[in-house]
């Protein structure tokens, strides 16, 4: 008999180091998830309580008589800016500009990527290169100048209708 032990033997006998391993680390994960979803269900949760429940201070206590009442109200008469029409029409003019928005860049990032892989030009790294370097430059630095152009173009403020004369919705 020799002094090594099969692997077979070693796995009954215990955890092995990778299994304590894997559970520290999903464990983590796990209580960094909570952490970071925990404001998320503190709002949801507190949408639905009514205004003495509110102010009674549990942020994390679920509703007694959950109620709908803030969710109605903020969808049919809420003041935002001058005007107190609630969000319906916001919601839909966010829903008008974000589909289209989603569809086209899916589409163009669909082409690149089957250009970038299956093609192969001169100056393809260069260009995917330039195009990773871009992922990295903050929106807000666009924006301004952004705004700035469309400002002198005349085009600010201009749904995506009126700019490409399709109408998405």
């Amino acid at each position: 008999m020799s002094a090594v032990t099969s692997p077979a033997r070693q796995a009954s006998s215990g955890m092995s180091a990778r299994t304590i391993n894997r559970i520290v680390i999903y464990g983590l994960l796990a209580l960094f998830a909570i952490f970071y979803l925990m404001p998320l269900f503190v709002m949801l949760v507190t949408s639905f309580k009514t205004m003495d429940e509110i102010q009674n201070g549990n942020m994390l206590a679920l509703p007694h008589a959950p109620t709908f009442a803030p969710w109605i109200k903020a969808w049919s008469e809420v003041c935002s800016g001058l005007t107190c029409v609630g969000m319906k029409g916001y919601f839909w003019n966010s829903i008008k500009m974000v589909v289209p928005a989603v569809l086209i860049s899916t589409l163009l990032g669909a082409l690149n990527g089957y250009v970038l892989t299956k093609w192969r030009f001169r100056g393809h790294t260069l260009v995917f290169a330039m195009m990773l370097f871009a992922c990295f430059i903050p929106f807000q630095s666009v924006l301004l100048p952004m705004a700035t152009i469309l400002g002198s173009l005349g085009r600010f403020g201009v749904t995506l209708q009126n700019a490409t004369g399709f109408n998405f919705g």
